[in-house]
This record gives structure tokens, C-alpha cells and sequence, in this order.
């Protein structure tokens, strides 16, 4: 059975709101990917730049396979040994991936999390989600619900509890095609 803030979750994510949730490593800001008002939204609150780009993670990789240029089994088989787990791969991007998720980039980063309630929500969402630390750019990311209730109250619209994974610095980012760490984690 989905307890009850997966479901409060799920609802808001439907209804292009935004969430915060606790990850790998620290809590996440999130929303419906394909929503770009959403996107555009959790973008203001971070104060991000729409250039960067944003991560988008998922339970499984099937829920990001139309997301990607088709990906060749020796790049699959380098995901898998990381996956599910606390790396973050740049693939490239299908040509129909909008820039509010790209950036300014031809790749687009994802994530198979390992994370117990980022899989049932991401489960229960049936897709995947975008998964930004919780944090203005620029500042540390938040890893308690309650820092997150003080930083972000008024402009997210549901905050879960939980606990983070023990990694304590945001997840590693690779290049999906040279395997090379852009990001250490």
C-alpha cells in the first residue's frame, strides 16, 4: 500500500506543483518534468539558471528510455554497474527534450535511484520526476525536512519527511559517453 505522503505527493506533482523530498544524499526540490510551468517555477525558487539544465530521476530506466538518443549496450552496461544508485549520467538527449530540462546542453542528466521513497514516488507517479537540491543556487543543500520547511515554506507546496541517504555531498555526475566524473559526489 503507498502511505499517505507518497500519495499528497503524487497529487501535487499531477496538479504542476512542487515538491520537496529527501534523496540519496540530500533533500530534493521537485515537479513533473513534461510541466514546463512547473519547471519554470522551481527554477525561480532555486534561483537557477535556465541554462544548467536539471536532473531527472526515476525507479527504473524504462521511464526515461523516450527521454534519450538511443543508448548502445556498451554505455548501458557502464549505467548499470552504477544503477540504481547515487551516480547521475549525461546521455544525449532526444531531439524533442525542451531546454528547460537540457539547458544549454545536448545531453540530458538522469538517475535510477536507490532511494526507497524516491522509487514508491516515482512509482506511484508513474514516470519520472525532477530531482534539483533543495537549495537557492549557490548555497549548501538542505539534508532535514525542517530546513527545508524554513527555506522554502511559502514557495513549495508539500514538504515529505524522511531521511536522506548517507551520502554527504550531492550525487556523483558521469559523462555517459567518456565515463569520466564531471561532478564528484
Amino acid at each position: 500500500m503507498i502511505n499517505w505522503q507518497i500519495k499528497r505527493a503524487v497529487s501535487v506533482l499531477r496538479q504542476g506543483g512542487i515538491i520537496a523530498y529527501p534523496t540519496e544524499s540530500v533533500y530534493g526540490l521537485g515537479c513533473d518534468p513534461f510541466n514546463e510551468a512547473a519547471v519554470k517555477k522551481l527554477l525561480h525558487i532555486k534561483k537557477r539558471a535556465i541554462s544548467k539544465g536539471l536532473i531527472i530521476i526515476s525507479s527504473d530506466f524504462e521511464k526515461l528510455r523516450d527521454l534519450l538518443q538511443p543508448v548502445p549496450p556498451d554505455i548501458m552496461q557502464r549505467l548499470n554497474r552504477t544503477w540504481p544508485g547515487p551516480v547521475t549520467w549525461l546521455l544525449p538527449a532526444h531531439e524533442t527534450v525542451p531546454i528547460y530540462l537540457t539547458g544549454n546542453h545536448h545531453t540530458l542528466a538522469v538517475r535510477v535511484s536507490d532511494h526507497p521513497i524516491v522509487k514508491q514516488l516515482c512509482l506511484a507517479f508513474n514516470g519520472p520526476i525532477v530531482s534539483t537540491s533543495a537549495n537557492i543556487a549557490g548555497h549548501p543543500p538542505l539534508r532535514h525536512h525542517l530546513l527545508c520547511r524554513r527555506n522554502f515554506a511559502n514557495q513549495v507546496n508539500y514538504i515529505m519527511t524522511g531521511q536522506v541517504g548517507h551520502a554527504k555531498k550531492p550525487t556523483e555526475i558521469r559523462d555517459g559517453l567518456t565515463g569520466r566524473i564531471t561532478r564528484p559526489g
